[in-house]
């Protein structure tokens, strides 16, 4: 008797084939048009991707639908990554939503590494090739759009950090067809004239197909090729572009360009504002100074007025203490002048004998001086004679000379003299020269 088949319940039979499907689609990438799209209050998202023959139910769990970097809506192409299932409970056929990106940006994607690649090859992201930033730019250019937001924060940027510094647009579209060939164009604009120190490539963030004209190869070499120092200030931090790789520096957002290419000046501008805050506390803490200095020598200083009265008092003290000094002066001396008239009185008698003997004295001294003079004009007569007898010169005038040797010393015997010495007279009138024929 054959055995019949085991019977499977509903629940074993879902999850055998969910098992099966499971094992048997490895994740792998469906595109497809959104429709059917509600979202749960959990945050799960449930939607169908259809074409044009068929349809299927997607869900895409919060944890992956927080990821999306745009809102999905209905009628969007989309390519998903999926994970092929069945859910057991109502036994639907779905797929379970890994990622997902707009229809085509796999393309993209490819496009955008091949072009990246060959640019590398052809050395145009090298290295050597940068060009470092001007500390003080004299002039700022921007590429961008007149409507982007980019601009207006840029220039919110540049006004806070670097007012002084002129900031020259040069306008063209950054999304569409034409916006790669409208960036070289203003590039080249910009180089042709030559009014600026650098460049900013600027555009806000989105897609990628939104920033697309910044991955393509004519707007890539125009910045490659500028004259001028490039940013590239194009999209959010996350966003990467050909332009990025072939611009002089890379800056994370639009804002940052600003940021990178006014470091200078801003730094500059706030090394002078702590200058002029040191200065201004220097000059505050000097008047400080020079107030106390003056708060002190004023309390010292007294008006003029106040000093002549002071000078008059002390004029009247003084004239008062010179006049008691001139009064009890003159009592003194008139009772000095009263004593010694008194004393002269009494001492009459005894100076006109004083008198009377001084003047003996006196005649005795005269006559002792007379005959002391006398002696004196004697004696000097006879020295004088003296003198004149033992003068060399009056010698010489009676006949004698003076002999030398060569040396100048006086020749006193004729032993100092040898036959041909050189010798030397003197007489009372001149001298003469001559030699020794012979010394006896």
């Amino acid at each position: 008797m054959q055995a019949s088949p085991a019977v499977l319940s509903v629940s074993e039979l879902n999850r055998r084939a969910r098992q099966l499907l499971e094992s048997n689609f490895p994740l792998l990438w469906v595109s497809g048009e959104v429709s059917n799209l509600t979202r749960a209050a959990s945050g799960h998202v449930y939607f169908s991707l259809k074409d044009e023959a068929a349809q299927v139910r997607c869900v895409m769990f919060r944890s992956r639908a927080q990821l999306l970097p745009w809102r999905l809506e209905n009628g969007q192409q989309v390519e998903v990554q999926v994970l092929v299932s069945l859910y057991e409970a109502r036994g639907d056929f779905q797929l379970n939503v890994e990622a997902m990106r707009r229809a085509g940006l796999g393309q993209l994607f490819e496009a955008f590494s091949r072009l990246k690649a060959r640019l590398e090859q052809e050395g145009l992201f090298a290295a050597e090739r940068k060009r470092e930033l001007p500390l003080y730019p004299r002039a700022i250019g921007i590429i961008s759009s007149p409507q982007a937001a980019a601009l207006r924060d840029l220039l919110i940027a540049l006004a806070r950090r670097a007012p002084h510094v002129p900031v020259i647009l040069y306008p063209t579209l950054v999304q569409g067809e034409q916006a790669a060939a409208g960036i070289a164009a203003a590039l080249a604009q910009a180089n042709r004239r030559n009014e600026c120190d650098v460049l900013i490539v600027a555009r806000g963030g989105g897609s990628i197909e939104d920033l697309w004209a910044f991955n393509e190869e004519i707007s890539a070499r125009a910045i490659a090729e500028s004259r001028i120092p490039v940013v590239s200030g194009v999209g959010h931090e996350t966003d990467f572009t050909i332009a990025d790789f072939a611009a002089d520096l890379r800056a994370a957002t639009p804002t940052a360009a600003a940021e990178l290419v006014s470091a200078g000046w801003f730094a500059a501008r706030r090394e002078v504002l702590q200058i002029g805050e040191q200065l201004q506390s220097l000059m505050r803490r000097q008047i400080e100074r020079r107030m106390q200095a003056l708060d002190l020598m004023t309390h010292r200083l007294t008006s003029p007025q106040q000093r002549l009265q002071q000078s008059r008092q002390r004029l009247q003290l003084l004239d008062g203490r010179m006049r008691h000094a001139m009064q009890s002066s003159l009592r003194y001396r008139h009772a000095l002048a009263d004593r010694q008239q008194l004393a002269l009185q009494r001492a009459r008698p005894q100076l006109d004998a004083q008198r009377g003997r001084l003047q003996l004295l006196e005649q005795e001294l005269a006559n002792r001086m007379q005959r002391r003079l006398q002696d004196s004009r004697s004696a000097c007569e006879r020295l004088n004679g003296a003198l004149i007898h033992l003068n060399p010169e009056a010698t010489l005038a009676r006949g004698y000379s003076i002999v030398r040797d060569a040396a100048g010393k006086i020749v006193s015997d004729s032993r100092q003299l040898q036959n041909g010495d050189a010798i030397r007279l003197r007489f009372g009138q001149g001298s003469a020269s001559g030699h020794i024929d012979s010394v006896e």
